[in-house]
């Protein structure tokens, strides 16, 4: 069986760019318009940060007592308006495609790490909580889009504004220009310092938001359970527990920040400051004018704009790496059952199939075999059933038979056909499977039969329902078959949610029927109902029924008995009794039950 990893431990490690090139392949094709976005935002950069402080210094200089020249100031005043006012359209115009950019990547990323996911077998799902995946689908997902989208181009921007505004104010002053950029160095040890630091943290932040999730939906699944045993008082200490982690951790990340970002205010204030000293002091000279000096401190602040705004990006690079690495995790996981290259098609047959388990050894841990070399052959339309005490196997047989999971050895085939050799959505539409514990959408009555199946129309769930006798309460409901039911049908009985299971088999129009316990938690009138149903579903395919109550399986076809993982006895009610074996046990101490 596949090893599939629980936690979501991340070695402390630097990313590499092999991380950072699979997450540009979801921008791929998208090229153009993130090549659109980037030229859009160095013009706007050229325009906003470059032209416009430029020329509101010039203005100011015609201002000067002596020099004013009216005409000339309105020139470059409205030629300051303009430059704002195409820098606000572009900008309302760069918004919208970032947007979109960003929007496509995520919906492309969100869809095709769910399709790898619905592709997974059961042994994936095994060992991986609900909230844990939830979180990868969401979470994680709008932390790499957004990173690929605002922060991938924006970073363009910023090191395209930084080289800008580097170039300009060396050829404005070469002696204010090397005051701007004497506290870079200051910078780039303070990034030092935080990167790893801030890494670190990113990455644990994930992996308790995915354990809160996990543990969040447990709790909801499983409230009727702790309600009954009153350990509300203990789930919201354990759930506090993990929400402080999570809420300290993410208080340390905001301090990292918190100090990090004074700092580099601080710094500029410090520029802005020595440019006001010693640009000042050569205004007195007459060795450059009011508006050079005007100039200077715009492009101070333009330039740690973009220095703040790296820092913010790496912040958020730090988070989208992080979720990479969660998302790769699972996209990277194989899928271990999958279609063969050529399969080989299996010919309809209404009436049902063979089905031969051929030496079928199976484990879920490696050494722990559950099934132990079972062989049998169950024929064409017959009606069989398997029996044995819990944890026996006979369930895990029903999974290999969907293929849910593959043998270790053996073979399982259908009218001679093995099932690896076909492709699993057409083994899979000859089977019909009903459960102990049913499982429905919240949603109609008729959706959860259908399930959202266009082929499958109002009248044959009308036509089904009747059948199968589940007619009787859905027609009394307000809405009858567009009737409302809760999440997992919480707002109906267990007997009727059977029913809807019944009579959702049905409308798929099985070949092979597979009960499991399906009538085990159901009342007398409802298992009434339903025994009838099976007697009508059983003559018209091969069916196989699993169920402790041996009372129900005596006028089946052959029984076989499963004792640790081997079929042991096979045989017809009463050949297993006078056999005096495992069957016979069985049926004894049901029997003396319902006479206790």
């Amino acid at each position: 069986m596949q090893t599939y990893h629980q936690e979501d431990d991340i070695v402390d490690k630097q990313y590499d760019l092999s991380l950072a090139r699979r997450l540009l392949v979801f921008a791929k094709p998208y090229k153009g318009l993130a090549v659109f976005i980037i030229l859009l935002t160095l013009v706007l950069t050229v325009l906003g940060v470059a032209i416009g402080p430029r020329l509101q210094g010039l203005a100011l200089n015609e201002l000067q007592p002596g020099q004013a020249d009216k005409q000339m100031f309105m020139m470059l005043a409205l030629a300051c308006l303009a430059n704002i006012t195409i820098c606000l359209l572009l900008s309302i115009w760069q918004g919208y495609a970032l947007s979109k950019l960003g929007q496509r990547i995520i919906f492309d990323i969100r869809m095709k790490t769910f399709g790898h996911l619905q592709n997974m077998s059961l042994g994936f799902y095994d060992k991986q909580p609900v909230g844990r995946l939830v979180t990868r689908v969401t979470n994680d997902v709008n932390a790499i889009g957004d990173f690929l989208s605002v922060a991938m181009v924006t970073v363009v921007n910023d090191i395209f504004m930084i080289g800008v505004l580097v170039i300009a104010v060396f050829w404005l002053n070469y002696k204010l220009a090397l005051i701007v950029i004497s506290v870079v160095p200051i910078l780039l040890t303070l990034t030092a310092i935080f990167k790893p630091k801030l890494r670190t943290t990113y990455r644990t932040v994930q992996k308790k938001l995915a354990q809160l999730n996990a543990f969040l939906a447990e709790s909801i699944s499983g409230i009727k359970v702790i309600q009954v045993f009153n350990q509300e008082p203990k789930t919201h200490k354990k759930f506090s527990g993990i929400n402080y982690e999570h809420f300290d951790l993410s208080r340390r990340a905001v301090i990292y920040q918190s100090v990090f970002t004074p700092s580099v205010a601080i710094l500029r204030g410090t520029v802005i400051a020595l440019l006001l000293y010693f640009g000042g002091g050569l205004v007195l000279k007459d060795a450059i004018s009011y508006g050079m000096v005007y100039t200077f401190l715009e492009y101070s602040v333009n330039f740690f704009g973009p220095i703040q705004d790296l820092t913010d990006k790496y912040l958020m690079f730090q988070g989208a790496m992080a979720s990479a690495e969660r998302i790769f995790k699972i996209l990277d996981t194989p899928i271990d059952v999958r279609n063969p290259a050529i399969p080989q098609n299996l010919k309809e047959d209404p009436m049902g199939h063979e089905i031969e388990f051929d030496n079928v050894t199976f484990s879920y841990e490696p050494g722990k075999p559950v099934l132990k070399n079972i062989s049998f052959k169950i024929k064409k339309n017959e009606n069989v059933a398997l029996v044995g005490v819990t944890g026996s196997g006979k369930s895990t047989m029903i999974n290999l038979l969907c293929r849910f999971y593959d043998v270790d050895s053996g073979r399982i085939l259908i009218d001679g056909l093995d099932i690896k050799e076909m492709k699993q959505e057409d083994l899979r539409r000859r089977l019909g499977i009903i459960l102990q514990d049913v499982f429905l959408f919240a949603g109609t009555i008729n959706d959860n039969i259908s399930l959202w199946d266009e082929t499958i129309t109002k009248s044959k769930v009308k036509d089904v329902c009747e059948d199968i006798f589940a007619s009787t309460f859905i027609e009394k409901l307000p809405n009858q078959y567009d009737s409302r039911i809760g999440e997992r049908g919480m707002t109906i009985s267990a007997g009727q949610r059977q029913l809807l299971a019944f009579a959702r088999t049905m409308a798929f129009e099985p070949s092979i029927l597979i009960l499991d316990e399906a009538t085990s938690s159901v009342d007398v009138e409802t298992e009434y109902y339903i025994q009838l149903a099976i007697k009508k579903m059983v003559k018209k395919m091969t069916s196989i029924i699993i169920a402790h109550r041996l009372s129900t399986i005596q006028n089946v076809d052959r029984i076989y008995v499963i004792h640790k993982g081997e079929n042991t006895e096979t045989g017809t009610h009463q050949e297993l009794l006078t056999k005096r074996g495992i069957y016979y046990k069985l049926y004894q101490v049901q029997y003396e039950r319902q006479i206790i």
